[in-house]
C-alpha cells in the first residue's frame, strides 16, 4: 500500500514539474527603446550605487575611475542609440 501511494506521489510529482501546457502566456513585446530606457536606468542606478560606495570608501580610487568611466561610456552609447531610434522614428512620421 505505501509502495502505490509513493508511486502516485512520484507520478504526479514528475507530472507537475515537466507538463509543458499547450498554449503559453507571452508577456507583451518590448521594442528596442523600451529596452535601451530600462538599460540607460540600470546603468544610471549602478553609477548612483558606485559614487555611493566611493565616498563610503568601499572602492580604491583607480577602480572607482575605470568602473566611472565604463559606465559613462556605455550610458553615451546608449543615449546615442535612443536619439537615433527617435530620429529614424521621427523622419517615419514626416514622410
Amino acid at each position: 500500500m505505501i509502495l502505490l501511494v509513493c508511486g502516485l506521489l512520484t507520478v504526479a510529482a514528475l507530472f507537475y514539474v515537466f507538463y509543458i501546457p499547450t498554449t503559453l502566456q507571452l508577456g507583451p513585446e518590448q521594442t528596442r527603446a523600451a529596452f535601451l530606457r530600462e538599460r540607460k536606468d540600470a546603468v544610471y542606478e549602478n553609477l548612483r550605487d558606485l559614487n555611493f560606495e566611493y565616498k563610503a570608501g568601499k572602492v580604491p580610487d583607480a577602480d572607482y575611475a575605470t568602473m566611472k568611466q565604463s559606465l559613462e561610456d556605455e550610458a553615451a552609447a546608449i543615449l546615442a542609440e535612443i536619439e537615433q531610434l527617435e530620429s529614424q522614428g521621427a523622419a517615419y512620421q514626416k514622410g
